[in-house]
């Protein structure tokens, strides 16, 4: 009997200490674990306005790839999540479509984008409706730039209205893959 309660005293016996500290570890990896994603990996943000509807609504959260660029670049119709390039401090990430690319030239005439001359609109199956007229615009983009629209163009405060008009290849943070709130669903 004596050898059971010996035991069952052994068995009974808790390291407080060994639990708290293997607690302490699960939680230190995680974190790292979150750290590494959220900052080399993975980018979310959240779209507080309209200007990329029906593409992307009013309150969606997006995951994008940090991964996309590493080793290619951006292509026209990507949609990215970039530093807003009128924001100083660097904070404010906006959501758009990739229309003009390095050294491309992009005129709006009559409500619609014209690419480096050609007499055909660009074709936007994904607009929202179609953009109303407004004085004709000319924007050339620099090398190592981008040109920014919403998809909603009526609504959208994209680059036709910004002081800089145009994002720096290092201002693009990621490129958007899916919707993962309200719904999950791929963003094209």
């Amino acid at each position: 009997m004596k050898k059971e309660d010996n035991r069952l005293e052994k068995s009974e016996a808790f390291d407080w200490k060994a639990e708290i500290i293997s607690w302490i570890k699960i939680i230190i990896a995680a974190a790292v674990i979150a750290f590494v994603l959220n900052n080399f990996i993975i980018a979310n943000s959240k779209v507080p306005s309209g200007s990329m509807e029906n593409t992307i609504m009013t309150g969606d959260r997006v995951i994008g790839s940090r991964l996309s660029y590493r080793f290619s670049d951006p292509k026209r119709g990507d949609i990215v999540i970039f530093h807003f390039p009128d924001d100083p401090t660097g904070t404010i990430y906006y959501v758009k479509r990739i229309i003009g690319l390095p050294g491309d030239t992009v005129d709006i005439i009559d409500g619609k984008v014209y690419l480096n001359g050609s007499e055909t609109p660009l074709d936007e199956s994904y607009i929202r409706e179609p953009m109303d007229p407004e004085p004709p615009a000319r924007f050339e983009v620099p090398e190592d730039s981008y040109f920014m629209m919403g998809d909603n163009r009526n609504f959208s405060a994209d680059a036709r209205r910004w002081e800089n008009k145009y994002v720096k290849r290092d201002k693009i943070i990621a490129k958007v893959l899916f919707r993962y709130y309200p719904g999950i669903g791929k963003i094209e």
